[in-house]
């Protein structure tokens, strides 16, 4: 028969073991919530802001545009393009806005694979 080991002397306390459970559990769970959740709150953020900044990029090119329109239409002369002359203003800015969107996005396509 196995010899009877002595726990008296041993560095273990049996008599706290609830609260040393409880102490490796919270270290595990707050390790993992470090781990985890500051990842993904960067991450969710960094989506918020880029959304938010987005919308607000957006909203301001639509009021440049509309600027812009609002200015060509009080400068331009009524000798040359009549009276009424708004039409020449949006042509002038879809122009324009037509030009800088083949500049800018035309050298980023990318060709068609041909089939195999």
């Amino acid at each position: 028969m196995p010899e009877r080991v002595d726990v008296t002397n041993s560095s273990v306390r049996t008599d706290d073991w609830p609260a040393q459970a409880t102490d490796s559990i919270v270290k595990v769970v707050g390790t993992v919530h470090d781990k985890v959740t500051g990842p993904v709150m960067t991450v969710a953020r960094a989506l918020v802001f880029g959304l938010f900044a987005t919308v607000l990029a957006s909203a301001a090119l639509l009021l440049a545009v509309v600027l812009g329109i609002r200015l060509l239409n009080n400068y331009l002369p009524d000798s040359v393009f009549g009276e009424d002359h708004v039409w020449a203003a949006y042509l002038i800015i879809g122009v324009v806005l037509t030009l800088v969107a083949a500049l800018v996005l035309w050298p980023r396509r990318k060709p068609a694979r041909a089939a195999d």
